[in-house]
């Protein structure tokens, strides 16, 4: 979901790469969420970070705190940022309920990324 917003949001001002620790494909409730924001997921792919090592990174966002433990040191400028927000994918109870987990995360990570490409990339 960052990945989409900061796509979104940034334009042709930022190549935005998404990584993890782990693959396990792109939630179909995430996919679905961020649709009804008008932001397509759908073609994004879950990719592990070390993919990614040979590229010279400007920022690297980390979106869980497992994840910013885990993450490597990033030589020379690169500035790390990190905002734990939770998991949607292990909400639990009725559809509409896991929905609503979907809809919650989803707008704190655009309120987020919406302000930090406000303060760092526009």
């Amino acid at each position: 979901m960052a990945h989409g917003y900061l796509q979104d949001l940034a334009g042709d001002k930022i190549n935005v790469y998404s990584a993890g620790i782990e693959t396990h494909g792109v939630n179909p409730n995430a996919i679905a969420i961020m649709q009804k924001d008008g932001i397509d997921i759908s073609h994004h792919s879950s990719n592990h970070l070390s993919e990614y090592e040979h590229l010279a990174m400007d920022y690297v966002i980390t979106v869980c705190d497992n994840a910013k433990e885990v993450c490597p040191v990033f030589p020379g400028g690169t500035y790390l940022f990190h905002q734990n927000f939770p998991d949607p994918a292990k909400a639990t109870g009725s559809p509409a309920e896991i929905e609503q987990e979907f809809e919650i995360v989803r707008d704190q990570i655009k309120h987020w990324i919406n302000a930090f490409v406000r303060a760092y990339i526009i």
